[in-house]
């Protein structure tokens, strides 16, 4: 496919395209390191990921990530934009001058169908055998020579997850240039008998070029006799789900502390140096009570991704959707639904996005439905507050951490919430029965570090730019609103109670208060709704200047503690368990759906549920004495 090398400066483009699990996007990172650019593509929320690769001998690449894909024949949003870039069919984008295949070398059936049926379009192609180290061990002996002979293209060998894993493809890319003419054959749907034909060809040459060793009894399959046991595996999953949320509050403790006391010392060192006025109260009671209330849970809110990303470089995610399969379809739901949701543990937003993989409409609307009930990480500094503040830290049976178990109870409150809302929709839509769950399981395999490491500082700069953004400029605001136009000449009480977000609390208090809500809840709600974090901000703020001026930004936890009943905390505790989603969140339903009148139906249906199980815990908690 190659001969002489390529003239320094020269530039092709190249397109990774390989099944979900095959580490694609792994060697897509390796590749391109931090040259990278993320998008959406146009018209679509498909996501896409293009990176710069400079070969050794000054070559310029152009690599795009392609969203994974089991087939050209689509029957998902990304599995269409895949076919769509690679067949030249996006409006303003050529097809892709190198098609560099991607399979998982421990599973190459999985992925060499789509290879043979891609190839009929006559493209510059190179097969990759991803995960070969992984082969390897397991005693699979795959002949490049014969893969080469019987496929018609190169054959190169990559580690994705290792430093120096991709010198195999590197090497290749150096060396390799464009065809002087090359004509690219018009890509046809395969029908049924094609498809037959392409397994047929597939299974051909696995028995030519793949050797295993006789009587080999995969790890994956004894690993998966335990996993996927309908009563063992379910066990597993419930202690992986609880052990989860115990570790974030009981991991979390020492680096949150560290935080709580850097913040206090730089109040106390601004409340020492700056003399009384504007500016000392801007930085004490505005960004340190504010942004600096919102930091002191970058600890959690990690330690929740690190479990949500090891588990899914594992391999474990996909095992988990077909043991739910089952109990999901008792709500009108499928396995597919599992993944997105899990994913809004993190945030709604992409768990959102990534219901594009399931493939019936009617399915895919009631997960988007649903997502926000799983409590996102933006809720999380809300439910440590009020945890922290209001639950005593101590352990219960001498093992689990009662915070913990609150914190377990309130995200199984928003899951068992979600089934019952599918469960509803499913009688609201009929006799629909949900679409059969088809999926191949990819292999364990160990959590890369660099992987995790690179997603652990991904989330962890999302939300520092949060807070120094968004985060930050509502909380100036909020201080504005709250500092201004200032009390009366003669008057009592806090100058907050008279400022421009007083008023507005004193308004909001009138709906909120069946529900045991103060003036300064309300207050703190309303920036909530464009990203949840602020509200443990918002009420830094105001209660910082509606105190003495006192160090609040470490101590709001034991302020709220004395003012507030227990009814009010729980109250909010379950309001969030519901609240009505911020702004991007239905931004985003309306652009899935592209339809306003559900991102209005979801609004509406999650406010009426928050408010309605509030004005129950609240009214319920006064009754058994929680003054």
């Amino acid at each position: 496919m190659s001969a002489a090398a390529p003239s320094a400066g020269t530039s092709v483009s190249l397109a990774l395209l390989g099944h979900p699990n095959s580490g694609k996007t792994a060697l897509f990172n390796l590749l391109t390191g931090s040259r990278q650019k993320v998008a959406n593509y146009a018209g679509v929320t498909v996501e896409r990921k293009e990176g710069l690769l400079m070969t050794a001998s000054g070559q310029r690449v152009r690599v795009l990530d392609l969203p994974g894909a089991y087939s050209l024949n689509a029957l998902s949003a990304d599995e269409a934009v895949t076919r769509d870039v690679i067949t030249g069919q996006r409006a303003g984008e050529a097809s892709p001058e190198l098609l560099v295949c991607v399979v998982d070398a421990t599973n190459l059936r999985m992925g060499l169908r789509m290879v043979l049926e891609t190839k009929t379009m006559a493209l510059p192609m190179v097969l990759v055998l991803n995960m070969s180290d992984a082969a390897r061990r397991a005693g699979i002996a795959i002949d490049r020579a014969v893969l080469e002979r019987e496929l018609g293209m190169a054959v190169v060998e990559t580690v994705g997850i290792q430093k120096g894993g991709a010198h195999e493809l590197l090497e290749f890319l150096d060396g390799w240039r464009k065809p002087g003419t090359a004509t690219v054959q018009a890509w046809q749907p395969q029908g049924i008998a094609q498809v037959l034909h392409t397994q047929q060809e597939a299974r051909r040459i696995l028995q030519l070029a793949v050797r295993e060793p006789e009587g080999l009894t995969r790890l994956d399959d004894r690993i998966d006799r335990v996993v996927l046991h309908p009563l063992w595996g379910m066990v597993l999953l419930a202690a992986t789900m609880f052990f989860m949320f115990q570790a974030v509050f009981s991991w979390a403790e020492m680096p949150m502390e560290a935080i709580k006391s850097a913040f206090a010392a730089l109040a106390e060192a601004a409340n020492a140096h700056l003399p009384e006025g504007v500016l000392r109260s801007l930085l004490v009671d505005g960004i340190l009570a504010g942004a600096g209330g919102v930091l002191v849970f970058l600890p959690q809110i990690l330690i929740l991704f690190l479990f949500i990303l090891a588990l899914e470089d594992s391999g474990y995610l996909p095992r988990a959707a077909f043991l739910l399969d089952r109990v999901m379809g008792t709500v009108g739901l499928s396995g597919r639904s599992f993944i997105p949701l899990l994913s809004s543990f993190a945030c709604a937003i992409p768990g959102i996005m990534a219901t594009r993989t399931i493939t019936h409409w009617r399915e895919r609307l009631v997960t988007i439905m649903i997502a926000p009930l799983m409590t996102c990480s933006a809720r999380l500094p809300v439910y440590a507050l009020l945890i922290a503040a209001f639950i005593p830290a101590q352990t219960v049976w001498g093992v689990f951490s009662l915070q913990g178990l609150v914190m377990f109870a309130l995200y199984m409150g928003g899951i068992v919430s979600a089934m019952a809302v599918a469960a509803v929709m499913k009688i609201w839509r009929g006799k629909v029965q949900p679409t059969p769950l088809i999926m191949e399981l990819p292999p364990y395999r160990l959590p890369s570090l660099r992987s995790l490491a690179s997603g652990l500082y991904e989330r962890a700069a999302i939300f520092l730019k949060r807070v120094g953004g968004i985060i930050l400029a509502l909380t100036v605001l909020l201080w504005f609103l709250s500092t201004y136009p200032g009390a009366p000449v003669g008057s009592t009480g806090p100058a907050i109670q008279y400022s421009y977000a007083g008023q507005l609390g004193a308004l909001l208090e009138i709906i909120f208060a069946p529900i045991g809500f103060t003036w300064q809840i309300a207050v703190a709600l309303v920036p909530g709704m464009a990203a949840r974090e602020v509200v443990v901000s918002a009420l830094g703020t105001v209660y910082a200047l509606s105190a003495t001026g006192d160090d609040v930004a470490s101590s709001l936890g034991p302020l709220i503690a004395q003012q507030w009943s227990l009814a009010t905390a729980l109250s909010l505790l379950v309001w969030f368990v519901f609240a009505p989603q911020c702004f991007s969140t239905l931004a985003t339903v309306r652009r899935e759906t592209n339809s306003w009148r559900l991102a209005a139906l979801m609004a509406a249906y999650l406010f009426a549920l928050a408010y309605g199980a509030s004005f129950i815990t609240y009214r319920l908690a006064l009754a058994w004495g929680g003054n």
